[in-house]
């Protein structure tokens, strides 16, 4: 086998397997450290023997079986195994099994560890994008927008805590459930981001395989819980989002934006269930949170047949009520791309330009301004707004989206009205 081909099963496997094998370390050994290391020492491993060996039959099962070595390796290497099997002990989950049909799943295990309410929030996402995501830490401090030492600090804090507080590899029980929960579907959906507009080096513009697990994670979530409104509104808002994953990418890998795409390659059975679950939590009467918003957001895009039938003014009443919830510049620059189709560009580049001092360091404001001030014929201005956008960007599509929208200045007339 070819280096190049052997390398593209091991990422492959990293992408597919990395979870599973940090979720069985961590069982195994209750010890986050021990099993980030040990896995990562596996995928080496794979890197050296795969391109001499071929790829093993069950690239999961070696991997697990070459990890779980090395872990054992280290701790006799340390010379304190008994230190390590008491922690072990005390972390590792001696629950008998679930009965038959009830929601049981390593990664969902993982997921409620490094949601443990003992962490700060922030803490939780970005120790389970590493662990359970795998993201790199580089990736976790762009989602994050702040420098990779300060994250890479941030988790190591992390994973010290979980070990002193000896807290417990588990799912929690039912009358805990819901206050972990938040937690659990903030990590879900900053995983499912990083899939849907990737900034990982080497990879694709869409990671589908994180879309994929966060989708699969927040259905177990949801299973759990099936009375939690957030839990059901962050299913319904992925799976909008994932229908429209096929029209999101050109053939020439070039983002394709909301208003361009091709809206007969949406995914019609995507769309229905997320429809319906946010018709359920609207039927239920209680009042929406953050993602059960944003869920009726994206059924108000996915009901147009055309961009010309978007019910704009539906739009943004919806972000009325989310500002309301989560005053963050973030949604503030999104509301405000929602006004630009009711009240014109100006009105909604005065409201971008308030937002400056908050999300300078952000792509998609540079981007955003960029369009607007295109649509109102200031060349210059549009211009450096985008090459500002182009440098902060991290996915390739949207690089080259937002390359051919500068290069384009001047070329084609602005947009007349809203």
């Amino acid at each position: 086998m070819s280096a190049t081909d052997a390398g593209e099963a091991v990422a492959r496997a990293h992408r597919e397997e990395w979870a599973r094998v940090v979720a069985a370390l961590a069982r195994r050994f209750g010890d986050l450290d021990i099993a980030e290391e040990a896995a990562a020492e596996a995928f080496a491993t794979a890197v050296e023997r795969w391109p001499v060996d071929g790829v093993p039959p069950g690239p999961g099962a070696w991997l697990t079986t070459t990890a779980h070595r090395k872990a054992i390796d280290r701790v006799r290497r340390e010379n304190r195994r008994g230190d390590k099997q008491e922690e072990a002990q005390l972390l590792y989950d001696d629950e008998p099994p679930a009965p038959p049909g009830a929601v049981e799943d390593e990664r969902l295990r993982l997921i409620f560890t490094c949601c443990h309410p003992a962490l700060a929030m922030e803490t939780r996402v970005a120790l389970t994008l590493r662990m359970v995501g795998g993201l790199t830490v580089s990736e976790i401090a762009r989602a994050f927008l702040v420098q990779e030492t300060a994250m890479g600090r941030r988790i190591t804090r992390a994973k010290a805590k979980i070990k002193t507080a000896r807290i417990p590899y588990r799912v929690p029980s039912a009358q805990d459930l819901p206050a972990r929960v938040s937690g659990v579907l903030a990590v879900l959906y900053l995983v499912f981001n990083e899939g849907y507009l990737a900034t990982g080096p080497g990879t694709g513009p869409v990671r589908h395989e994180l879309t994929a697990e966060a989708i699969r994670l927040t259905r177990l979530v949801r299973a759990l819980l099936p009375d939690d409104g957030e839990a059901a509104g962050l299913l319904a808002l992925m799976l909008l989002v994932e229908a429209r994953r096929d029209a999101r990418v050109s053939p020439g890998g070039e983002l394709v934006t909301l208003d361009e795409q091709d809206r007969g390659a949406w995914d019609t059975a995507l769309i229905a269930e997320g429809h319906r679950l946010v018709r359920e939590r609207l039927a239920a009467g209680a009042a929406p949170g953050r993602y059960q918003i944003l869920a009726a957001i994206n059924a108000v895009h996915t009901s147009a047949r055309d961009v010309r039938d978007t019910d704009w003014w539906q739009v943004v009443a919806l972000y009325d009520q989310l500002v309301r919830l989560d005053p963050s510049p973030v949604v503030a620059l999104n509301r405000a791309i929602a006004v630009a189709e009711l009240d014109g560009p100006e009105v909604a580049l005065a409201a971008v330009d308030r937002l400056d001092d908050r999300l300078a360091g952000y792509h998609a404001y540079h981007a955003t301004r960029a369009d607007l001030l295109r649509r109102l014929g200031d060349g210059p201005r549009s211009r450096a707004a985008y090459d500002r956008a182009i440098e902060l960007a991290g996915n390739t599509a949207e690089i080259a989206h937002l390359t051919r929208r500068r290069d384009r200045l001047g070329q084609d007339p602005p947009p007349q009205g809203g």
